[in-house]
């Protein structure tokens, strides 16, 4: 199940009303933007209590369609 930004951005402003809609954008690109950079870099990013994320080379393959050969 996929989140977007801005429903993200909506629950933290509902969790946290004291900062500003402007600065958690601000904040959930700088967050975004480093995990790429992290991923981009090979290294692995762990969120505790939540998941992992990494990134694997996997070999090439040759595919072929069934239906038409």
């Amino acid at each position: 199940m996929g989140t977007v930004k801005s429903k993200l951005i909506k629950q933290i402003s509902n969790n946290f009303p004291n900062f500003r809609k402007k600065d958690l954008q601000k904040f959930s690109d700088i967050i975004l933007n480093e995990i790429k950079q992290s991923l981009k870099r090979g290294e692995r990013v762990e969120f505790r209590g939540f998941g992992v994320f990494s990134t694997r080379i996997q070999k090439e393959s040759v595919r072929r369609n069934p239906r038409t050969g």
